[in-house]
């Protein structure tokens, strides 16, 4: 039952964001955007923090 669930979830998923390329690419193009920025800040986080690890968690 729980895979017929996802299953079901990744397709609704899929269909929504094709419908929101196609009625309104420049609006797909922002969201795709803010996630590419959103993935950019969390690596950036982590690199610190790991900076801040091997320097031996000084501030």
């Amino acid at each position: 039952m729980a895979v017929n669930a996802k299953k079901i979830a990744v397709y609704v998923l899929v269909v929504f964001a094709l419908y929101v390329i196609i009625t309104d690419p420049a609006k797909a193009a922002d969201y795709v955007q803010i996630g590419f920025e959103g993935i950019s800040d969390a690596a950036k986080a982590v690199g610190d923090f790991m900076t801040w690890v091997a320097d031996g968690g000084k501030s």
